[in-house]
């Protein structure tokens, strides 16, 4: 035999003896007597599960609470558990084989796509929304971890993806930290804030609720720890009712309610409404109360207001009436009345407009006196002589001394002091009076014509003597000496505003 011929015999038997170990290999599958197989590769071994191990692995898949599914390099299903195939809704035989992304509503679908790409060198993972319950229950969202890891399956490599309901665990942190912040908006809240349990007993109050009331609330029934005075028509015909309706589920907005705190009475303003939890879950209501004293206050001080000035609108009017019917008594012509009687209603305009300055108070005399000479002369800084009349008056008597000084001032333009240049004008507080309490102003003129005491008496000498007769401490004493006239105002006391 040549040496060819060995070389060719020799092949031929490790041929047989290779055939030879590959039938007793599969022999040996077939008969479950080898669980796994080396294949020697160019770079390094590879390691195949065959036999029972490959049923071990898909148990403890299918073991596995969250969905867990293995993916080709394409990301088609090559196999899903039980938990992942109640999940996507399908049975298993149609799932295999087609693009895992796919089996997803749009918008899921998109982010597993993207996760499956990221996954392809390192696990990657990602919290991804999906909608369920599209029947009458209404859709619902499950958020579920998604992650997925690259594995070698056989010759190829895929992807290991598991989708785990984190629903429940985000939601109750959710709600962890929702309640905190609730706490901190309720505790940080300038109004009080009152919380109760279904039975109407207080289980949360803020700090305001209990610096306003200066009380413990906590622990007690609503209605016992705040007895409250409901506004008649509100509705509610005890406190009680009212919580009950929000614990119910109906919300109550500006409820008006009186309440005495020490010797102090209150005016609140009451919002209910109920308190829910996760699910919908009615736990109680929240009730907030508003201070409404202030506003109150001040709307009945309004009110009293619009009635004063009702009344006084009417006394204006009434003394313009008279004004006009007594001008018109003394005045000869016409011409005479219409500016005897303007020159009135100016100085009755004068005077309401500094009491509307000074918003009905403290309205002062100097004031007054400044007011109604100031239309007849340009220099009352050198002929005007004010002394100690810086005292405020009630309104009535503001507008009484407004004519009488209009009265003598447009007398003495005519006839006084003021018809020459060299005439002065003094008004000054001669203090009180002994006889009875009033304080007495002198209206004094120098330096102006002689005087005579007019033989007539007209409309301005009733006025300066009888603005104040409706005190019997009040009046005015009109004197004519030569020297210029003189005219003693006694001023009611009790219409002087301390």
């Amino acid at each position: 035999m040549s040496a060819a011929q060995d070389e060719v015999q020799t092949l031929i038997a490790d041929l047989r003896r290779r055939l030879d170990e590959a039938e007793e290999t599969l022999r040996a599958i077939r008969d479950g007597e080898v669980d796994a197989l080396v294949i020697r590769g160019g770079v390094e071994d590879e390691v195949f599960a065959i036999g029972d191990d490959a049923e071990s692995f898909r148990k403890f898949i299918e073991a596995m609470d969250p969905g867990a599914a293995a993916v080709d390099g394409s990301g088609r299903v090559l196999y899903a558990n039980a938990a992942m195939i109640e999940l996507i809704g399908l049975p298993l035989g149609s799932v295999q084989g087609r693009l895992f992304a796919d089996l997803f509503a749009t918008e899921p679908a998109d982010a597993i796509r993207a996760l499956l790409d990221q996954a392809s060198d390192a696990r990657a993972s990602a919290e991804i929304v999906f909608r369920v319950g599209t029947g009458e229950m209404g859709v619902g969202e499950r958020i579920h971890l998604v992650a997925a890891t690259p594995v070698r399956l056989g010759t190829i490599t895929g992807r290991a993806v598991t989708l785990t309901d984190m629903t429940e665990r985000i939601r109750a942190e959710r709600a962890e930290q929702a309640e905190q912040v609730s706490n901190a908006i309720i505790a940080s809240a300038n109004e009080a804030v009152v919380v109760c349990d279904p039975a109407g007993v207080v289980t949360h109050a803020n700090a305001a609720a209990a610096a306003a009331f200066d009380r413990g609330l906590v622990g007690q029934s609503f209605d016992a720890a705040l007895p409250l005075v409901l506004a008649e028509g509100c509705g509610f015909p005890r406190v009680e009712d009212l919580v009950a309706v929000a614990a119910a589920g109906t919300s109550v907005q500006g409820v008006e309610a009186a309440i005495r705190v020490g010797e102090r009475p209150k005016d609140v303003l009451i919002s209910a409404a109920p308190l829910r939890v996760a699910l919908g879950q009615m736990v109680g209501c929240v009730l907030t109360l508003v201070d409404i004293s202030q506003r109150r206050a001040a709307e009945k001080q309004q009110l009293l207001l619009l009635r004063e000035l009702d009344h006084r609108v009417k006394n204006t009017l009434a003394l313009v009436l008279s004004i006009s019917n007594r001008t018109l008594s003394v005045e000869d012509t016409l011409e005479g009345f219409q500016q005897a009687f303007t020159a009135r209603i100016q100085a009755l305009a004068a005077t309401h407009t500094l009491l509307a300055h000074k918003g009905w108070s403290d309205l002062q005399l100097s004031d007054i006196i400044m007011a109604e000479i100031a239309p007849y002369t340009d220099d009352e800084a050198d002929r005007i002589e004010l002394g100690g009349i810086d005292v405020s008056l009630t309104p009535r008597t503001a507008i009484a001394m407004g004519l009488i000084i209009h009265e003598l001032t447009t007398n003495a333009v005519k006839y006084g002091a003021l018809s020459t240049e060299t005439g002065r004008i003094s008004v000054r507080s001669m203090g009180r009076s002994r006889d009875r309490d009033s304080l007495m102003i002198e209206w004094l003129e120098t330096g102006g014509p002689y005087v005579e005491r007019p033989v007539r008496s007209g409309f301005g000498r009733t006025v300066i003597s009888r603005s104040l007769s409706y005190s019997p401490n009040g009046g005015a004493d009109l004197q004519f000496p030569p020297s210029g006239v003189r005219c003693v105002i006694d001023i009611p006391g009790e219409e002087i505003v301390v």
